[in-house]
């Protein structure tokens, strides 16, 4: 089973949509528990960081997901959550990925909203099959900038990290929930893993 995270952000109904059109049931929960349990966890969200991590400390669901061990995928907020910081709301995250997440600088347009390829792609089992022309869809005005776990990039006036892993640790700036044929490719491997 997979559970997806519920706690204070936007998105979670689509990102339970997108697996049911795969044929995949997953449960949204905010039970400890039953997060710990799942066979896989997915973190959407859209929202903001201050807020967002205040909910996952009031239920300790921050312990919680530092302390698993089974393929978690990160979702936009969910992303940048798992970062060591943020400056939306000077944000302390989990610290999954030690990178900080950062505003777009003043002059270009936030958020950046819309779809856009990768400029460059690791070999990772949450990317196989997609290749640097495919394009996903972000809504964002934050965002981690390439480093040692990139492993998609793209560009929107500087490089920053399309996605990220550590160990079991998955994360995407883009919402594949609403990335189309891309997307659900994306979503299938996560499963799979």
């Amino acid at each position: 089973m997979t559970a997806i995270l519920k706690y204070n952000s936007g998105n979670i109904m689509s990102v339970w949509v997108a697996l049911k059109r795969l044929g995949h049931e997953a449960v949204i929960s905010d039970d400890p528990e039953i997060i710990s349990g799942a066979e896989k966890v997915i973190i959407p969200g859209v929202g903001e960081a201050a807020s967002a991590m205040r909910h996952l400390r009031e239920k300790s669901l921050d312990r919680v997901i530092v302390s698993l061990r089974q393929p978690v995928l990160g979702i936009c907020l969910g992303l940048q959550l798992m970062c060591a910081s943020s400056e939306e709301g000077n944000t302390e995250g989990l610290g999954i990925f030690d990178t900080p997440v950062r505003r777009f600088p003043a002059g270009a347009r936030v958020p950046h909203m819309g779809w856009n390829d990768f400029i460059s792609l690791s070999d990772d089992p949450l990317l196989k099959g997609i290749g640097p022309g495919d394009d996903v869809y972000y809504v964002h005005s934050y965002y981690a900038g390439v480093n040692g776990y990139t492993i998609a990039v793209c560009d929107y006036g500087l490089a920053f990290s399309a996605a990220m892993r550590r160990d079991n640790f998955f994360a995407t700036q883009f919402h594949p929930e609403k990335s189309a044929e891309t997307g659900a490719r994306i979503l299938e491997n996560f499963l799979r893993l």
